[in-house]
């Protein structure tokens, strides 16, 4: 099995990047996890609409370019489904019964394109508040670990 988190930016901070790796680490029995950071684009001070628009299409168009043709995509967005820990494991068990690669997409921080939305399985929110992407990803990584130690009926959880 393998995870993969697509996300938009690289993470600096190293207690981000160490909370992460730690999960990663404690996924091995489970599954592989790869982070793929692919570049953000520049958003200009005063952007208009239409230029943010285009931006988030660019973002979008390396983002689909990087998902593989038979996996099963989970998109983070703050209009999608908010799941509880154990949905989200039947979710992830559920997709690995058709096929072994599941990919998380974390966008940039103007959101997503609607053609990544569109390439989604599921539309994920984690609720309404709006946390940094480099947290986000801590926090998708954790409830990924947590997701696997539910379908293996380990104490973890509780």
């Amino acid at each position: 099995m393998k995870v993969t988190i697509l996300c938009i930016g690289k993470i600096k901070e190293k207690f981000y990047v160490d909370a992460i790796k730690e999960y990663a680490k404690r996924m091995t029995r489970f599954a592989d996890l790869e982070i793929v950071e692919l570049p953000d684009e520049q958003i200009p001070d005063n952007a208009s609409e239409k230029e943010k628009e285009a931006i988030k299409k660019r973002e979008g168009e390396k983002i689909l370019a990087k998902i593989k043709p038979q996996s099963y995509v989970i998109s983070l967005c703050i209009e999608g489904r908010t799941l509880d820990s154990p949905e989200l494991a039947k979710t992830i068990k559920d997709a690995y019964m058709r096929t072994s690669n599941v990919t998380f997409i974390i966008g940039g921080s103007l959101g997503l394109s609607d053609e990544v939305k569109s390439r989604s399985d599921l539309k994920l929110s984690f609720g309404r508040m709006t946390l940094p992407h480099q947290l986000m990803r801590v926090v998708l990584a954790e409830q990924i670990y947590r997701a696997f130690m539910i379908n293996i009926g380990a104490a973890y959880h509780k």
